[in-house]
């Protein structure tokens, strides 16, 4: 006969098995990402890391010679910042592909989820789980009390 409850919890791990699959391989693509962006004249083109890094800048002109000091350093700022951004909209695009997954943990480490009643009986035998829960009653209590 089989254990319902060592059912769920090995569910419970294998979805957690894979997220964390998930996570690694973003964290493998986020590594490799970059954002790569050209002036609009066309003189240079910058590309970043996904943190921020320059990785490479190209002139495709000689133009910036003759080019002011400070014109030429606000190509390259508003270059670089543009490169920034766009890798910056790349990882904000990887990240919300675990859209719920946060939601999903916060409610099974704070209480709310299907999870929370399977592990109770573990949680029960760890010292000190009777001190821990009546905090979060009192704290529940004032909370509602708080309104």
């Amino acid at each position: 006969m089989s254990n319902p409850f060592a059912e769920q919890i090995a569910q419970a791990m294998a979805e957690m098995q894979t997220e964390l699959a998930r996570a690694e391989a973003m964290q493998q693509e986020m590594n490799e990402l970059t954002g790569s962006v050209t002036s609009k004249d066309r003189m240079v083109t910058v590309k970043v890391g996904s943190q921020g890094q320059v990785v490479s800048m190209t002139f495709h002109t000689d133009d910036y010679r003759e080019m002011a000091p400070a014109e030429l350093a606000k190509v390259l700022t508003d270059v670089l910042n543009e490169a920034r951004a766009d890798v910056g909209r790349q990882v904000a695009e990887r990240i919300s592909r675990f859209d719920g997954i946060g939601e999903t943990l916060r409610l099974s480490m704070t209480g709310g989820s299907e999870l929370d009643e399977i592990l109770e009986p573990l949680w029960a035998m760890a010292p000190g789980y009777e001190d821990e829960e009546k905090k979060k009653a009192k704290a529940g209590r004032q909370e509602e009390f708080r309104g």
